[in-house]
């Protein structure tokens, strides 16, 4: 017997506009009556076109609390949009990198990811959707701007509410709904990752390297901080190159991530890093929520410069890469958010009031529109600065030519040290002042100091410049990474 097809009445909910990773909002926002699904709807219409009917997706999210209902509210979506086949992660999971690896090895149109990535999780935390497209890449702007535009006048949306399912259960499931079948097939979210990843990497050069086989042993400790990482960590790491099993911790999924923040950074990573430093560990890493991030930094420029290769500077957000990979011009690509030390510092002052925080950046605006700023000497601490050039970050799409304009504030010195501020869009509540410190130092003897010593010049020179101190009441950031 057929399931049938509910055409429901709903009304738009403001602000369903995806940032650059999604649409990330409170978990008890997505609850309210509607709210997912008003989403769920715009995203397969606007994404998907004409391809929705007879198409093929993949569903999945690292774990956090909602995903499975999510999941299952998709699945009823999918079937009542005429959706062909579903590849959906067992238990609704999958790390962002496999869903990517899934939709290019099986040709799909795409995937719906299910995380607010390195944002807390819990009843009373994060939660998020993101579309990524059939090149595996997350959706462009023009695919979100539309997402957006569609939410903006929903009217109705679709759904088989008596489509039940077990994701717990590895297998095909076919289903008649009126018109058209539907197949689920719940697969390990984690085999197909790990086939690709031994056809990019050296196992057995990697695995003689971990246990000391012809060479110094070396030991490590990965730190999954309960998000998505763990099934794959432990299946890479402890089964496949046989490192201790007690190396890989907080590698069991938890819907609140354990109480955890799963930011990699010096301050939710805090035990790694006193771990680290006791010696006995020769490499550490720790992972966010989805199994992303990648840190990115002006030192990448200088090498590939030095060695004659292409670079590109974009705005914060995955999306961007997309075009250049598919173009052939990108190999590799890292986004601001892994929290690595170096030279390079980032200060987040979260859920500050609005207002102030717009005041603020329209005192920065202020600024860089001056032009007799540039060329002007900043001292603080007995470290002077030359602003060499001062811009609201933009960037020109080299292979679509579309533009992406107010990606943040920069100031860059003669000696290429750099300030970067901006408003964050993905946080859920307030907003987010984030602040980029990158400063070069060619004393050796410095080369050591604590990041947050050396870099205190420059800290100094952007809070006097944009008055955040003043202007937003913080003294202090609530995070430093």
């Amino acid at each position: 017997m057929a399931l049938e097809v509910s055409t429901v009445i709903t009304k738009p909910f403001d602000g369903q506009k995806p940032g650059t990773s999604g649409l990330r909002k409170p978990v008890k926002v997505y609850m309210e009556e509607n709210y997912t699904e008003n989403f769920i709807q715009s995203m397969l219409t606007a994404a998907l076109g004409d391809k929705l009917k007879n198409s093929t997706l993949v569903v999945g999210g690292d774990g956090r609390y909602y995903v499975k209902e999510a999941v299952l509210k998709i699945i009823q979506m999918c079937a009542a949009n005429d959706v062909s086949k579903l590849i959906v992660g067992k238990d609704g999971i999958f790390s962002t990198p496999a869903v990517s690896h899934v939709i290019r090895k099986y040709e799909t149109d795409g995937g719906i990811i299910l995380t607010a990535s390195h944002n807390p999780g819990g009843p009373n935390a994060d939660f998020g959707i993101k579309f990524n497209c059939s090149n595996g890449g997350p959706a462009p702007e023009g695919v979100t701007n539309a997402i957006f535009e569609m939410s903006k006048n929903i009217k109705t949306y679709k759904t088989c509410p008596k489509l039940t399912m077990d994701l717990s259960k590895i297998g095909s499931s076919k289903f008649k709904i009126a018109g058209h079948e539907m197949v689920v097939e719940i697969i390990d979210p984690v085999a197909d990752y790990i086939a690709y990843m031994k056809e990019l990497f050296d196992f057995n050069s990697i695995k003689k390297l971990l246990k000391g086989d012809g060479c110094p042993k070396l030991d490590i400790l990965l730190d999954s901080m309960h998000g998505v990482t763990g099934p794959y960590v432990k299946k890479i790491f402890c089964d496949e190159l046989g490192v201790d099993p007690k190396s890989c911790v907080n590698s069991n999924i938890l819907p609140d991530f354990g109480g955890l923040h799963p930011d990699p950074n010096l301050t939710y990573a805090a035990n790694l890093v006193n771990e680290l430093k006791k010696g006995k560990h020769g490499f550490g890493a720790a992972f966010d929520g989805d199994g992303e991030l990648l840190k990115t930094s002006p030192f990448f420029h200088r090498v590939a410069h030095a060695n004659k290769k292409e670079f590109f500077e974009v705005p914060t957000g995955w999306k961007f890469f997309g075009n250049l990979m598919d173009a052939g011009r990108l190999s590799l690509c890292g986004e601001e958010s892994f929290g690595t030390g170096s030279d390079h510092i980032r200060y987040d002052y979260e859920n500050c009031e609005s207002g102030p925080a717009e005041k603020m950046m329209e005192v920065l605006f202020s600024f860089i529109g001056d032009q007799c700023n540039i060329g002007k000497d900043f001292t603080e601490q007995g470290k002077t600065y030359k602003l060499k050039k001062a811009d609201n970050f933009s960037y020109t799409d080299p292979i679509d030519k579309s533009v992406s304009v107010k990606q943040g504030v920069r100031l860059i010195f003669a000696d290429d040290s750099r300030i970067i501020m901006r408003l964050s869009g993905t946080g859920s509540t307030g907003a987010t002042i984030r602040l980029y410190i990158e400063g070069y130092e060619d004393d050796k003897s410095k080369y050591s100091m604590d990041a947050q010593v050396v870099l205190k010049p420059l800290i100094e020179i952007a809070l006097k410049i944009s008055q955040l101190p003043q202007l937003t009441g913080r003294s202090a950031p609530t995070v430093i990474t």
